[in-house]
């Protein structure tokens, strides 16, 4: 064979490395390419050349989940809707108990559940639960105002002392130092960025310093008596409880609100939207708990005594925990904090009926900790169901084939056409 033979002679225009090698018949020479020039299934054994061909690139993008339906911040929370069976069930469940207790007091204490006696009720009913929507309020935008129940028996006092000069004019007074009150502590959260609780408890401090400087008991000065609006009273507060609960159902509005509520580290601040949403709920929360105080003072037969007021804050954050309202902010259901004021509510009544005597902090301290069972309850089935893995996998890295290993000893191979072996 020579080697001027035309399957081995360079075209005009070719190189070395280009050059094109056949063998006999002009036919492509397999086994033989240029560099590079391999296809991608010769360069794996075919085990595994599916593999190397639907590899995923290192850097490739996953596809996005949706964050149409996200309750939280699309940045950082979770994707997703709050799942409200959770509510539905334990509002149910609180359903039960008011019907039982009501039951109670109706089988036992007629008087005390018709007429004059449901009005009172009614008017106290109202008074507690303008202290948990103002508790429930705070804890949604995860900035709990404990200052509540100080302030509230403070306005029962300004309003005991200056009843005579007509309600509005002691009211809209009292509702007016709130405002102001509610908005400065409002500022201190936001604007330095504390937690609620921490300022509140100073703002709390501070209110119950004003409390003490009365000596004593203060009588109720004028003639207003709520109990000849208690329908309407307890009506409106209903009206508030149901329509804040629907609320919280719009995905938006419920992601708007619990946006104070922190996703990564704490003191991180959460933008402009949270800071508004916290600041209008603390003043909310302090001009609800001025109104409490005046039916507190003006629903009394007795005279004001001058306490802490930290009693009523315990049981306005019992009423909004175990009503379903989060520790953590933003989740709570629909009715639960009406239903949670009116076991409450009876059955404080109950026990003054049936002469136990049980501490107003007792019943607090029992009711804030079995809010927080409800809200670990909450925040475990409550929150978004899992989204599907839509992430890309890579699969394992194809493995390049390799030789078996040689022989260690390998044995001399021998030319059969060696001359040596047949002799000259």
């Amino acid at each position: 064979m020579a080697y001027d033979e035309p399957a081995y002679r360079r075209r005009d225009g070719e190189t070395d490395s280009t050059a094109r090698v056949t063998g006999g018949y002009g036919q492509p020479e397999t086994g033989y390419r240029p560099e590079g020039s391999h296809r991608r299934d010769e360069q794996y054994p075919p085990q595994y050349a599916a593999t190397a061909e639907t590899r995923v690139p290192e850097h490739a993008e996953a596809p996005r989940v949706s964050l149409g339906d996200a309750f939280d911040d699309p940045s950082h929370g979770e994707v997703g809707r709050d799942r409200m069976a959770v509510h539905f069930l334990w509002e149910f469940v609180l359903l039960v108990a008011g019907a039982g207790l009501a039951y109670l007091l109706y089988a036992g204490q007629p008087d005390a559940v018709t007429g004059a006696g449901l009005d009172t009720l009614l008017v106290q009913g109202a008074t507690l639960g303008l202290l948990a929507l103002g508790a429930g309020a705070t804890l949604r935008t995860a900035a709990p105002n404990l200052a509540i129940g100080p302030v509230a028996v403070a306005s029962a006092l300004h309003f005991a002392e200056n009843g005579d000069g007509g309600v509005l004019q002691a009211a809209g007074v009292a509702l007016v130092i709130g405002l102001v009150g509610g908005l400065i502590l409002a500022l201190v959260v936001v604007g330095f960025h504390v937690p609620g609780w921490a300022a509140s408890l100073a703002a709390a401090l501070g209110v119950i310093v004003y409390i003490q400087l009365r000596p004593g008991p203060v009588a109720v000065q004028g003639d207003y008596d709520p109990t000849r609006h208690a329908v309407y009273l307890f009506g409106g507060f209903a009206a508030l409880a149901v329509i804040g609960g629907l609320l919280g159902l719009i995905k938006n509005v419920r992601r708007t609100v619990g946006r104070f509520r922190p996703v990564g580290d704490p003191a991180d601040r959460r933008g402009v939207g949270g800071a508004v949403v916290t600041t209008l709920a603390i003043v909310f929360s302090t001009v609800l708990a001025v109104g409490a105080g005046v039916l507190l003072a003006a629903g009394s037969p007795d005279p004001v005594v001058p306490s802490v007021g930290l009693e009523w804050t315990g049981l306005a954050l019992g009423a909004a925990l175990v009503g379903g309202t989060s520790a953590f902010g933003r989740r709570g259901g629909v009715l639960g904090t009406l239903l949670a004021v009116v076991v409450l509510t009876l059955f404080l009544r109950y026990q003054d009926l049936e002469s136990w005597d049980i501490s107003t902090y007792a019943t607090a301290a029992v009711a804030v900790g079995g809010g927080l069972v409800v809200t670990r309850l909450v925040e475990t089935f409550g929150r978004p169901a899992p989204a599907p893995d839509t992430q890309w996998t890579e699969p394992p890295a194809a493995t390049t084939w390799q030789a078996p290993p040689a022989e260690p000893n390998p044995a001399p191979r021998t030319d059969p056409w060696d001359s040596s072996r047949w002799g000259s």
